[in-house]
């Protein structure tokens, strides 16, 4: 075992990992039994692991989804006989945010939306990309607010910055001019550098309509739904059964 002063440095270099990894091996016999090149190998190994681990710790806490727990593996394939399996596998591996594709769901409310869009929120956080869950009422009143304080374009810069933005309940209530604005000045910083993925019990085919303004919902509807896949689910209880089924 290092002395304790050799951990303090070890500590002040950010390496916890390796600290934590060095006291295991402290106790264990099966270590005593290794070369030294095998315990530095083990040593980086548990460091490389600790510190992914702590990224994706900091961004699922940065995302603020809604349901926290909901995963990829939990879905009731069994159940869920309307969702497109290899869809939803090929969305987890990543590929739709690395080439800046959107995402929209729809369906009833009970359907599932929320929690399949946190599952796959979750899984980008887990693949290393930045995300924000928010719901679109609360969006709109954030972006009015900023309005207000002169922190709108700030506030903008920030979200072109996001991986993913997941927008959850979007056209559940009407839409005025300064919503539809300040969503066109939102999805114009993210249009083909940034996946937005929606939420929401209107299909897409009734997002112009509701949009109520031709020429503005022609440019919102061009920047997410012409570079999007699409998701539309059917009936209610289609992600989980038991427990999780009652918070969708």
């Amino acid at each position: 075992m290092l002395n304790e002063h050799t951990l303090h440095q070890l500590r002040s270099l950010r390496l916890d990992g390796m600290v934590r990894a060095i006291e295991e091996q402290a106790t264990s016999t099966a270590a005593a039994t290794l070369s030294f090149d095998e315990r530095l190998t083990l040593l980086v190994q548990r460091e490389i692991a600790w510190r992914d681990d702590r990224r994706v710790a900091r961004l699922l806490k940065a995302a603020k989804l809604k349901l926290s727990s909901a995963c990829i593996e939990d879905i009731n394939w069994q159940a869920s006989r309307v969702l497109d399996r290899s869809l939803v596998t090929t969305l987890a591996g990543g590929d739709w945010l690395r080439h800046a594709r959107n995402l929209l769901i729809t369906g009833a409310t009970g359907s599932g939306k929320t929690w399949l869009a946190c599952a796959l929120a979750h899984q980008a956080a887990h693949s290393g990309f930045s995300v924000l869950y928010v719901r679109a009422a609360r969006l709109f009143d954030e972006l009015q607010v900023a309005h207000g304080d002169g922190s709108f374009a700030r506030r903008l810069i920030q979200f072109a910055k996001l991986d993913l933005l997941v927008i959850d309940d979007f056209a559940i209530s009407p839409m005025g001019p300064a919503e539809r604005n300040d969503l066109l000045e939102l999805l114009d910083d993210r249009v083909g550098t940034r996946s937005t993925l929606i939420t929401s019990q209107l299909p897409v085919k009734a997002w112009h309509t509701y949009l109520n303004d031709p020429t503005l919902a022609d440019a919102i509807l061009d920047r997410i739904v012409h570079s999007s896949h699409k998701i539309e689910l059917k009936g209610t209880r289609s992600m989980r059964d038991g427990e999780a089924a009652a918070t969708m």
